[in-house]
């Protein structure tokens, strides 16, 4: 019986991540539709989701993975495609990290992001403007997704967290 519900509650994580991936793919998706999901000035609402992992580890690989696709599926140039998801990746670990604190987790998303993206826009994509403009407005764009669109999603979460999150601890 333990083995079966190993078994199962390893399923339930990647079902969970799964979720999570598809769900950043979907809002990417929404983003570059109307333009913000790439390019100088860019609010990726699938950025949002980097809160998640304050309530589950499993929001980890599905962020990134949902990164990893997104990318893909918008065209990106290696790099970003590299690049950009290895930033998601940091950040979401560093959220997961900084769990016990409600409004210091939405911190690294915005930092891996406004210290990788802009080489990767420059150096992939040839954006003009340089590093420290490309910061700016990156750092601007995931300050917009993660700290106040993400902290509407945690304080939206946080009552129903328990239910929600509880199976796949």
């Amino acid at each position: 019986m333990e083995e079966k519900d190993s078994r199962d509650l390893k399923t339930l994580r990647i079902v969970s991540g799964a979720a999570i991936a598809a769900v950043y793919v979907v809002l990417t998706v929404l983003a570059a539709s109307v333009n913000l999901a790439s390019g100088a000035i860019q609010v990726r609402f699938s950025e949002a989701l980097t809160v998640l992992p304050f309530f589950t580890p499993t929001a980890v690989p599905g962020l990134a993975v949902g990164c990893l696709l997104s990318n893909i599926l918008t065209g990106c140039a290696l790099p970003d495609i590299i690049f950009g998801t290895l930033a998601t990746l940091l950040g979401a670990l560093g959220t997961r990290m900084l769990k016990g604190h409600r409004f210091l987790c939405t911190l690294p998303p915005v930092i891996a992001n406004t210290l990788i993206v802009p080489f990767v826009l420059t150096y992939a994509y040839q954006i003009p403007g340089g590093i420290p403009y490309l910061m700016l407005t990156v750092g601007i764009g995931e300050v917009i997704a993660c700290m106040i669109l993400g902290q509407i999603l945690l304080t939206a979460l946080m009552p129903v967290a328990a239910g929600i999150f509880r199976s796949v601890q």
